[in-house]
């Protein structure tokens, strides 16, 4: 049991064993389908967490060199790399970092690969295939948008791939389904299924939700093997980001103010939208409160007001069975994933606390942010 007494306001908390449960289930998807599952830090980047994290999944992938750096430091293993574009300065130490090495566009494999197999880099370089097909309804996700720079469509592919180009990458899924996947591979095999059976990797990328509660395993399981029998060759990669940290956690914040205007009456955390739940706003989407629902007439009703300058730093509405005042702990939930890896100190608000609450049910302070922390990163 959760003692949020011992937890600082505001505090983003992972809890071991939902993560766990989330490990072991991707662990047997891996095991069961012979696919190698890798960790996205696009959506979770918690290192302090990793040892956990290893004793079920040894690889990552990175898109940028401080993540492929923090793949071969932390996870201790050298990262699976895709970057939209490389440069001269960083590439170095791209190759020291990384094992795999997806290109965005030809003309970047064509720059960079003379360098990767120069030395003594054993790096299997690979190139981002644009299917032009995907389920994603918001196109701030949608990397196959019409006009996309995300990734070399067909038609600029011959019969043949340039010399040393070993595997494909496609990233076209948000927290999509195994149907989803099932579609993508026939429009990826209507496409590109000529050079298959050349190569010796597919990266089918992220958004393979795995881990939510309505996700269909046995299906995935069955999609992977039927893909699997028909390249045998093939090592078949998979990076999701959020089916790893999904439900594993939560944003504890506190009211500190109650402001109303014509009716409508704002609880003020001490935590804010736009900086410490971005995605809300990007999206958007509205999260789950504990001990909350939507509006419900005739119920205690709020909406709920980041403490930033920024007008648009609210959401609403929630109804509670109480009535709100000022020192509540409002928690919001499944906020692990693209949380703290987008998070920033707009206006130098104080970053919320990041915590661990342990399988012995202890809680355990991973990082606490101070001024310092604000005034480096402005200087």
């Amino acid at each position: 049991m959760i003692d949020f007494e011992k937890i600082p306001s505001p505090c983003y908390v992972m809890e071991e064993k939902r993560l766990r449960k989330n490990l072991s289930l991707i662990k047997y998807v891996k095991e069961q389908s012979d696919v190698n599952i890798i960790l996205a830090f696009k959506a979770f980047a918690m290192w302090k967490s990793f040892p956990i994290i290893r004793e079920y999944i040894p690889f990552s992938t990175a898109s940028s060199i401080y993540e492929a750096q923090l793949a071969f430091e932390e996870m201790g293993s050298p990262a699976h790399t895709y970057s939209p574009a490389y440069t001269e300065k960083d590439f170095p130490l791209i190759l020291k970092y990384s094992s795999h090495v997806t290109f965005n566009s030809l003309s970047q494999f064509e720059r960079f690969y003379p360098m990767a197999q120069a030395g003594d880099n054993n790096v299997s370089c690979g190139i981002r295939i644009n299917p032009e097909y995907s389920v994603v309804k918001t196109d701030l996700y949608n990397p196959t948008a019409p006009g996309s720079r995300m990734g070399v469509i067909n038609d600029l592919l011959g019969d043949s791939l340039p010399e040393g180009i070993e595997g494909f990458h496609f990233h076209a899924l948000c927290e999509s389904s195994s149907y989803d996947l099932e579609k993508m591979l026939k429009e990826v095999e209507k496409r590109f299924g000529r050079f298959l059976p050349s190569i010796k990797w597919l990266n089918m990328g992220g958004g393979h939700l795995m881990t939510r509660k309505d996700y269909n395993i046995e299906h995935l399981i069955s999609v992977l093997q039927t893909f699997k029998s028909k390249y045998p060759a093939l090592e078949i990669i998979m990076e999701p980001g959020s089916a790893f940290a999904w439900q594993t956690g939560f944003l504890l914040t506190t009211v500190v103010d109650m402001v109303e205007n014509h009716g409508i009456k704002t609880a003020i955390i001490d935590a804010s939208f736009t900086c410490h739940m971005p995605d809300c706003l990007e999206m958007p989407y509205k999260p789950v409160i504990r001990n909350a629902t939507d509006a419900i007439e005739g119920k205690f009703t709020y909406r709920i007001g980041g403490n930033s300058c920024l007008s648009g730093d609210f959401m609403g509405d929630w109804s509670f069975e109480q009535p709100l005042k000022i020192g509540d702990k409002i928690i919001f939930e499944d906020m692990i994933h693209y949380t703290i890896v987008k998070t920033n100190m707009f206006n130098g608000i104080p970053h919320p606390s990041i915590a661990l609450w342990n399988k012995n049910d202890e809680l355990i302070i991973y990082k606490t942010f101070t001024y310092e922390d604000y005034k480096q990163r402005n200087s």
